[in-house]
């Protein structure tokens, strides 16, 4: 399917690129855009914690019923088994054995009931969280995640997402937080263009120029407002920071089980390399599977898909474990919503809002337990449903940020992080 994200007037990212865009846009868009700031002393201590996101986002919405939410042996189950996982009575499908397995870590959620079934519109409320309509373009959770918390210490780009296709820096995802806050994709996984210094500049005349180039900001935000100069001075600071971590994009340098272990597809490579990038203390990262859109032979499609998931999510957690990140990483898989209980007849699945599932892991989260239950046949939730606000939420509070007290400032007006109307989900909350 084609992604949903993009468009060719996003793509071509190059250093130069970056420079002009974010500039750019930051000129055009004045104080009133860039004025998008949290509280200063929630934002002080917020920006000291080292916590980090992992989003696995599956562009076009993997079924439930082949993952999370089996309904075997009835009309709609399909042709797929449920198996058996490390929590006591709950089972999910057979396409993800080595996820089952580590289900004692994970939380799943199956009664999400959002309310938008199209990609274009439904793509972007569920990554703002859906907040209540205020008149401003709210930000993607990256986007909020940078400007509430900041980049670590490490100083590295506080949101990269990890993508097939062409890169670019995305700033139309940062809302009304303004440019600088947008996503800085890496197509294909590979870093942006012009990135080594050429050979004809040596390391002294790049530090001479990079003072330089200091010096003149600071005469420029003189006369005129901090927002546009900082937006301008930041991607200085990103592509600097990038060359000095060029091999973390090497992935000569990694060891072959890891990549025998998380896979040589795109999904496993990319979320390999983001594994990687939260190691070197990247805030907020995204790793994107394309075309689980399968409204023809949903079965086939999910017999190879649903493997790489299982394959690439059960490496993560493992790693993520061995390596003592779980206290800090919160690890979120989902999509824009789920696949209909009901077969079309070109067999596949359309999109179903209704009733669907997602999963999370890590800093915050209660481990091996399943929230909600839906009807026998996958129709419709039985429990409590649950829209994406409870989920922002719930994150938010899982990262140490208090989302019915914290605000986002746009100028003089005090915003909520997310909708005023819901609340974190308790039982998701260690």
């Amino acid at each position: 399917m084609k992604p949903q994200f993009c468009n060719s007037t996003e793509h071509g990212i190059s250093r130069r690129r970056v420079l002009g865009s974010i500039g750019g846009t930051a000129a055009g868009l004045g104080l009133g855009a860039l004025g998008g700031i949290v509280q200063p002393a929630v934002g002080e201590q917020l920006q000291k914690n080292e916590k980090q996101v992992l989003l696995l986002w599956l562009d076009g919405g993997m079924s439930q019923l082949e993952s999370w939410d089996p309904k075997p042996d009835t009309r709609f189950g399909g042709p797929y088994r449920s198996i058996a996982t490390s929590i006591p009575g709950v089972q999910i499908s057979e396409l993800m054995p080595k996820t089952a397995k580590l289900m004692h870590h994970l939380a799943t959620v199956r009664t999400m009931k959002t309310e938008d079934p199209n990609h274009s519109s439904g793509v972007p409320k569920i990554l703002r969280g859906h907040p209540k309509n205020r008149g401003v373009v709210y930000p993607f959770w990256g986007s909020a995640v940078a400007r509430l918390m900041g980049p670590m210490s490490s100083g590295l780009p506080p949101y990269l997402w990890v993508k097939p296709g062409n890169g670019g820096f995305i700033s139309k995802y940062s809302g009304f937080l303004g440019a600088q806050y947008g996503a800085l994709a890496l197509g294909d996984g590979k870093p942006p263009t012009n990135l080594v210094r050429p050979d004809s500049i040596s390391e002294r005349t790049a530090t001479e120029r990079r003072e330089l180039q200091q010096l003149f900001n600071k005469r420029y935000a003189l006369h005129r407002r901090q927002g546009n100069n900082e937006a301008n001075s930041y991607v200085y600071d990103v592509a600097e920071k990038l060359m000095q971590n060029q091999k973390l994009f090497d992935e000569s340098t990694l060891p072959a089980k890891d990549r025998e272990r998380y896979g040589t597809h795109d999904f496993g490579r990319h979320t390999l390399l983001a594994r990687n990038l939260l190691e070197a203390g990247v805030r907020f990262v995204q790793v994107t599977s394309y075309g689980w859109d399968t409204h023809g032979d949903n079965f086939n499609a999910h017999s190879s898909r649903v493997p790489k998931v299982d394959q690439v999510y059960a490496s993560l957690i493992e790693d993520l474990i061995d390596r003592g990140m779980m206290d800090n990483v919160l690890v979120v898989m989902m999509a824009e919503f789920g696949r209909t209980p009901r077969i079309n007849g070109s067999v596949g699945r359309d999109h179903w809002p209704n009733a669907w599932s997602l999963s999370m892991a890590g800093t915050g989260i209660n481990k091996g337990i399943v929230v909600g239950e839906t009807l026998a046949d996958g129709t419709d939730v039985k429990t409590e449903p649950y829209d994406i606000g409870s989920m922002f939420h719930t994150w938010y509070h899982a990262l140490g940020i208090n989302s019915k007290h914290a605000e986002f400032m746009n100028g003089t007006q005090p915003l909520p992080i997310a909708h005023d109307d819901m609340h974190p989900v308790k039982e998701l909350l260690s």
